[in-house]
């Protein structure tokens, strides 16, 4: 019997949940205020960190600037200043973790105060073949992909959070943490492991009830940062073309001013993960009727 109650309040539950979030995508929910955050970015230097930093800037929140290139990092220290922002740019290797965790009390230090919000966005890809791809390149993958997400949200800058019950976590992934395609398979392991562990986290602070800490997984699909240059699903190309690094962000930072837990760029991306739920071969036949199975192709023979 109270198995049977226990399965009808889920069943509402899950239809409020529905309800709910179809009402949302329609009506414009409340945008929460960061004005006064301390949002640290991974990858800084370039590509959609450097946009991540100028629009939380716009928003009224001071920035931390990690990246391991010192130089560009500073370029986007400069565009946030020039927006009238406070930038704080440091040089640092995220797959360090000695170093990740020596700069994050080294931010305390000099800030005064602890990050409130952390965008994981640092990411890189080896661009070739699994047997062709030195192992080193491999480990650089993962690296800076998943491992580096232990050491910069669980271990420097969660627990503070959590005990001052407030922050946000963003999890920059990828479609290609939700469904794969051929030769980069250490890329596409790397952010699987990334969807895998920012949901597994988002279920440990719902279940220990830290209600004021957010999460925010954003996959977008190919963004046209040059990352994946050469790259093309001709069959698709008309309705889903690269993304524009400006529109990628702008979606992402409306998803985690609403605190929504899931985003993928565009929304037409949804549609590939239900098809997980058919058969492998239908995958494959659906895979090569859009030419998914060999878009990487052209970006690895670059």
């Amino acid at each position: 019997m109270i198995f049977l109650m226990d399965l009808q309040m889920m069943l509402l539950d899950m239809i409020y949940f529905i309800l709910r979030n179809t009402v949302r995508a329609v009506l414009r929910p409340r945008i929460k205020p960061i004005d006064g955050e301390l949002v640290l970015i991974t990858g800084s230097g370039g590509g959609l960190g450097r946009l991540f930093a100028q629009e939380f800037t716009k928003r009224g929140a001071e920035v931390v600037l990690w990246d391991v290139d010192g130089a560009a990092n500073e370029r986007t220290a400069k565009l946030v200043r020039d927006l009238g922002g406070k930038a704080h740019a440091y040089t640092l290797d995220v797959t360090k973790r000695e170093e990740v965790y020596r700069y994050a009390d080294v931010v305390r230090k000099d800030l005064g105060r602890d990050v409130t919000m952390l965008v994981n966005n640092a990411g890189v890809v080896a661009g070739q073949r699994v047997l062709d791809c030195p192992d080193e390149l491999i480990e650089k993958t993962i690296g800076v992909n998943c491992l580096a997400l232990f050491w910069q949200t669980v271990k420097a800058f969660l627990p503070q959070m959590k005990a001052q019950d407030h922050g946000h976590i963003v999890t920059i992934a990828s479609v290609l943490g939700l469904f794969s395609t051929g030769c980069v398979e250490d890329y596409c392991a790397s952010k699987f492991a990334a969807v895998g562990f920012h949901e597994s986290l988002a279920h440990e602070l719902l279940a220990e009830e830290v209600e004021g800490v957010k999460t925010t997984l954003v996959c977008p699909y190919i963004v046209d940062t040059g990352m994946f240059e050469g790259c093309k699903i001709e069959e698709m190309e008309l309705v889903l073309p690269p993304l524009e690094p400006q529109y990628c962000v702008e979606q992402a930072m409306n998803a985690i001013l609403i605190d929504q837990p899931l985003v993928c760029i565009p929304r037409l991306t949804y549609l590939p993960v239900l098809c997980r739920l058919l058969p492998w071969e239908s995958n494959v036949v659906s895979y090569r009727f859009m030419g998914s199975d060999k878009c990487m192709y052209p970006f690895i023979e670059a």
